[in-house]
Formats: structure tokens, C-alpha cells, sequence
């Protein structure tokens, strides 16, 4: 990937939000919610798993620490100005103050962004202070910080003396001299103890306007106010929270604060002060609304890590912005060292940062290396990222060229991309929940993933915006007509949209001609799809016949073209100017048998995740004279 981007990279915005568009696909009087025809995924799924229970059942459902509060800056000044000291402390009372009575908590961990001490049988800590930093505790389990009105987990201090240069978004204002003290506050919680829990991580809710923050509140921040599972490990936003306008941050909070458990955030390229000079100040607004750009926090037997892995660029001599880079800076892996220390080496550890550290199609992050080196004594790490809008379940073992070519012959831990709240930036016309379809470039749908855990056990699943865990496909026929329909359609919008658009072809039916050449393909795209899953594919009650991995990753180069593409949302992304990849890393296709006859068929496909649970959906197409 470019080592630097333009910070708007919301090039698909595009969307039609009348019936006009449906209409220009669907043959026939379907309805216009329709658009394309084929298979949305519904179906049922057995969960199974290694887990032994639904997703979400194991999971605590209430959280008896949780409580509104803040961490406690304690006025005057520092007894040693280049000494930040303070304690951790038991908030019996939860007023957020350290009374008389109330006692410390020891071997807490707390951390001015490159140190990491641990609190000693009183609870105080004593770290380095610059002029400059945010210090942050490390919840430990069995505890719960304090959190806001809106639900997210106060657990940090910024210090900034003279506050923030002029910003647009006003970023921090002055702390003065370093305080007398700060003390964090903590609440005793069985929910954070549990060794089961279940971690909704949900990435790129990217409102760019008010209107986006109101497709999003009908979406993921809605599904997850309705569920009671994650109680104690809360939610894990993985940045692009909101697109470049950070007014948009209290409303994003918002669309959050009636989640079920404690809410953290991480932020993202869009998430920054791109009026700053340089990477100095550039997550200043975010700091003051949203925290700490980097920290860690335990729930269960789980360590989890939150990464802030984009480097702006700065200010160029003309005064434009001059992009960032998807890497992590040197002060975080020092004091991600500095925090795994304190780590036992066969512990759960999650790694999430907004830009995933590989994706299926390249290396993401640049300084990749440094991190899997970090990561070499934690075999059970797993890293989860955001940012390309798409859902990857990808795997340690799974190599593919582009990263050999970057200096990974293969992935040392399972590399998660969480999908995105937003979708392909909430482009398309609007389905019957009045959201637009949105599908992502890898021919999946808006949504989050949420990690469980049981121990050291760890399994996760995907669920798709206002749908159950059943919805986990999307099947169409990849068909020589259809893709000689994208390919010109294509060719059109590069040449300017002049003149008409060449009619679309309908992805729920397919000629006898095109059946007979042996490439007109059922192409499934499954969510819970990984290069230890399988799918399975039975036309009219036939014997089920396994079908074809797109993306095997067994170090080949990313297989790209209108024949790896799902076409339901390959049709959809194509006429709204949405993302489209042409690929997938979760993509099964197998050809359609020749002797076919004309008229009505079903085919069922079977799923089996990584995990042994099984989901199934049948597909109702049509084979034309």
C-alpha cells in the first residue's frame, strides 16, 4: 500500500434514495427494496462452536460495576513537576473521589504513554511527566472503571499546559501546571472477572453529516442497545468513529450511550485535527472527547490492547494537509512492550487498531514486523483491525504473495477485520429500514463482529445490521452475461456516464448458453468465511458438492476480476459508485452443471466456520431458453 493517503478518502458517497434506481435493474414488478435479485442470506445456523452455546448466551448480562464517574484531578500543584504521581483506588462509594477510608488497589498498572509502572500496596503510582502526554490506567479484571453519561469508560488524563495550538475543533484546553495528583478511580465487578465473555467490536461508524448519524442510529449502535451480553467487556470502536468533522463526536457518543456495558473508543484517520502542523497535536479534539489514543484493559482471562496506528504527515509548505500513514509510532511499541511485560505469555491478547495490520490484499501496516516481533513470545495474540471496510477472518498459517513480497511469508496470529457500522459510507438506495444497503467492496453487509471468550478458549462471529445470526450470505449467479455486463458498465462510468447505461443483468437467472460454457458460477459469500471453512453446494436435492475457495491463501497473488465477484452486491456497488474490489477473502463459487434445463431451480449451500457451526440459506434462480 501508498505510505501516504489523502485523508478524504470518501470517494463513494454517491447514493440514490428514490425507487428510480431499483427500477433500472429489476426485471419484472419486484419491489424496489429488492434491488439486486438473489440471495440476501437468510437461513438458519446451528452455532455449535467451540463454545458449546449460541453466541451471546455465556456471557454475564449485567455489570454490578459499572457506574457513572471520572478520573479525580486533585487541584495545586505537583510536588515535583516532572513527577506525575497519584493512586488507584477502591471508589466505594463511587463518587469518583478518594476518601478517607477508601484503599488503595495494588499491582495496578498505570502508564503516561511510554512507561508502565504498578501501584504499590497503598495503590500509588509515580511516573515521568512531560509537557505533553495522556496517562491512562489499565483496568485489571475484577474491576470496572468509571464511566460518562454517553457510556464510555473513563479511565485517562491529559496534560497539556498551554493547551492545543488554534485548531478548527478546538482540540484541548490548558491543564496548567501538573496537578497536586491524579487518582483513577475503580469499582469492584464480577462482570470483568468472568472468564466468559462476549466483546462487540465495531468499527467505522464514519458519519459525515447528520443525516449519516441518523442512518447509523438505526443500525449497529441500535442492534447493540438490544442485546445484554457485554456487559462486562463492553464495546470496542476501532476508529473513524466520524468522517473528518469532529463536531460529529458528541453525536456519535451518543448513538452509543445506551449500550449494556462500558464503551471505549480508538481513533482513525478521520478522526483527526488535519489543521494541526504536524502529528504533535493531530488527535487533540479526539483526546478531549474521546480519552487516551492508546491503551489497555483486561476482562476475563483477556488482555486487550487499543492502538492508535495512523501517523499524520503534517501540514505542507502550501498549507495543505499532507495525508498520514498506516503505521505504529515508536513510543507505542515501546510502551507496548513495557505493557506485555506485565503479561503472562500464554495469556488471551487482543491487538486492535483502526488499520488492520495486514488485509487479505496487502500489508496494511508498515511497520508490521516490529509488531509480530513484539507479539513472538504470545502465542494466543490475535490482532483486529478496521479501516478497509471489509470483513476478513484471516488466520495464522494463511500466505499470500503481496505479503511475502512485504517480508511476511505468512500470518504469525489470526488477523480479524471487523467490517464497518457505515458499510460501503452508507452509499446505495435506502432498504426497508430506511438505511442504505451499503454493501461493502468484499460483498459483505454493515455490521460488527464480536470476539467470545471462555477461558483461554476464543471464537467470534459477524452479525449484519438489524439481522439475526442467521443472515451470513449473500448469493447470486456469476454468469458470462453478467460480466460482460460489469466490465461494460465499468467501461462506461470510466468514459464520463455518457449516453446510456447498459441494462444490468438480473443475478437470479442465467441463459442455457452461458450454462453450457462451464462458467456460470453460484458464488457464495459467506461471512463466517476463513481458509478453515468450507462450503458446500446442492442444486435441486442433489448430492452436496464442495465449492471453490476464491482466495485459498497458500501464498498466491490476490485472485482479481468480475469471475471472483459476488454479484448481488457487485451489481448494487457498481451503479451507486460504491467500493467494489472484485474480490473477497470470503468468496465460494462452483460452476453450475451444463445439462441444466430451462425453468425453476434450487440450489441449498451449507456453511461450516472455523468453528463447526453450520449455517445454510437456499437460493431460488432461474435458468432461461
Amino acid at each position: 500500500m501508498p505510505s501516504a493517503k489523502t485523508p478524504h478518502p470518501h470517494r463513494h458517497r454517491r447514493r440514490a434514495t428514490g425507487l428510480a434506481l431499483a427500477a433500472t435493474i429489476i426485471v419484472g414488478a419486484a419491489p424496489a427494496h429488492a434491488l439486486p435479485t438473489g440471495s440476501l442470506g437468510t437461513g438458519s445456523a446451528d452455532p455449535g462452536g467451540s463454545l458449546g452455546a449460541a453466541p451471546g448466551s455465556s456471557a454475564p448480562g449485567t455489570n454490578d460495576g459499572l457506574y457513572t464517574g471520572s478520573v479525580e484531578v486533585v487541584d495545586g500543584p505537583a510536588s515535583d513537576p516532572s513527577v506525575l504521581t497519584g493512586r488507584v483506588f477502591d471508589d466505594a462509594n463511587r463518587n469518583s473521589v478518594h476518601d478517607d477510608g477508601e484503599v488503595g488497589v495494588p499491582d495496578v498498572r498505570v502508564s503516561n504513554g511510554r512507561d508502565v509502572v504498578t501501584t504499590d500496596e497503598q495503590g500509588r503510582y509515580e511516573l515521568p511527566a512531560t509537557d505533553n502526554f495522556t496517562a491512562f490506567v489499565t483496568q485489571p479484571a475484577g474491576w470496572q472503571v468509571p464511566v460518562d453519561e454517553q457510556m464510555f469508560a473513563q479511565f485517562s488524563y491529559n496534560h497539556l499546559p498551554e493547551g492545543s495550538p488554534e485548531l478548527r475543533f478546538g482540540g484541548l484546553e490548558p491543564t496548567g501546571d501538573l496537578p497536586a495528583a491524579v487518582n483513577f478511580p475503580l469499582a469492584k465487578s464480577a462482570a470483568t472477572a468472568d472468564p466468559r465473555q462476549s466483546c462487540p467490536i465495531a468499527s467505522d461508524t464514519q458519519t459525515y453529516d447528520m443525516e449519516e448519524v441518523g442512518y447509523a442510529s438505526r443500525g449497529v449502535p441500535a442492534d447493540l442497545a438490544a442485546r445484554d451480553d457485554y456487559a462486562g467487556c463492553g464495546i470496542l470502536l476501532l476508529g473513524d468513529n466520524v468522517g473528518d468533522d469532529l463536531s460529529l463526536n458528541q453525536p456519535v457518543k451518543d448513538l452509543y450511550a445506551d449500550s449494556n456495558g462500558p464503551v471505549r473508543a480508538i481513533p482513525g484517520n478521520h478522526d483527526m485535527d488535519f489543521d494541526a502542523a504536524d502529528a504533535t497535536h493531530a488527535v487533540d479534539t479526539y483526546r478531549r472527547d474521546f480519552g487516551a489514543p492508546y491503551y489497555s484493559y483486561e476482562v476475563g482471562d483477556t488482555h486487550f490492547v487499543g492502538l492508535f496506528n495512523i501517523v499524520y504527515n503534517g501540514r505542507k509548505a502550501d498549507g495543505s494537509n499532507g495525508g498520514y500513514s498506516e503505521a505504529i509510532s515508536q513510543e507505542q511499541l515501546e510502551w507496548l512492550r513495557n505493557d506485555l511485560e506485565h503479561v503472562d505469555r500464554d495469556k488471551n491478547i487482543v491487538v486492535a487498531a483502526h488499520a488492520p495490520i495486514v488485509d487479505y490484499r496487502d500489508v496494511t501496516t508498515d511497520n508490521a514486523t516490529e509488531l509480530y516481533e513484539i507479539l513472538a513470545d504470545y502465542p494466543n495474540a490475535v490482532t483486529v483491525g478496521g479501516h478497509t471496510h471489509t470483513l476478513e477472518h484471516l488466520l495464522a498459517g494463511d500466505s499470500r504473495q503481496e505479503w511475502i513480497d512485504a517480508g511476511i511469508p505468512e500470518l504469525t496470529h489470526d488477523q480479524l477485520v471487523a467490517g464497518a457500522v457505515s458499510g460501503s459510507w452508507y452509499s446505495g438506495e435506502l432498504n426497508d429500514n430506511g438505511v442504505p444497503y451499503s454493501y461493502t467492496s468484499d460483498a459483505a453487509e454493515p455490521g460488527a463482529l464480536t470476539i467470545e471468550f471462555d477461558g483461554r478458549e476464543r471464537s467470534e462471529y459477524y452479525t449484519v445490521r438489524n439481522e439475526s445470526i442467521d443472515r451470513q450470505f449473500l448469493t447470486g449467479i456469476n454468469s458470462p452475461a453478467w460480466r460482460e455486463w460489469a466490465e461494460a458498465y465499468q467501461q462506461w462510468k470510466d468514459d464520463g456516464g455518457q449516453g446510456e447505461a447498459p441494462a444490468p443483468v438480473a443475478t437470479d437467472s442465467v441463459s442455457t448458453a452461458d450454462v453450457s460454457t462451464g462458467e456460470a458460477w453460484l458464488a457464495a459469500s459467506f461471512f463466517g468465511g476463513s481458509t478453515d471453512a468450507s462450503v458446500r453446494v446442492s442444486i435441486d436435492g442433489g448430492q452436496p458438492v464442495a465449492a471453490e475457495h476464491t482466495q485459498p491463501a497458500t501464498g498466491e497473488a490476490l485472485n482479481v476480476g468480475w469471475e471472483y465477484t459476488e454479484t448481488v452486491s457487485g451489481t448494487h456497488n457498481l451503479i451507486t459508485d460504491a467500493a467494489l474490489g472484485r474480490s473477497s477473502s470470503h468468496l465460494w463459487r462452483i460452476a453450475l452443471p451444463g445439462d441444466l434445463e430451462p425453468g425453476e431451480h434450487t440450489a441449498e449451500v451449507s456453511a461450516t466456520d472455523r468453528y463447526g457451526r453450520e449455517h445454510t440459506t437456499s437460493f431460488a434462480f432461474t435458468v432461461t431458453g
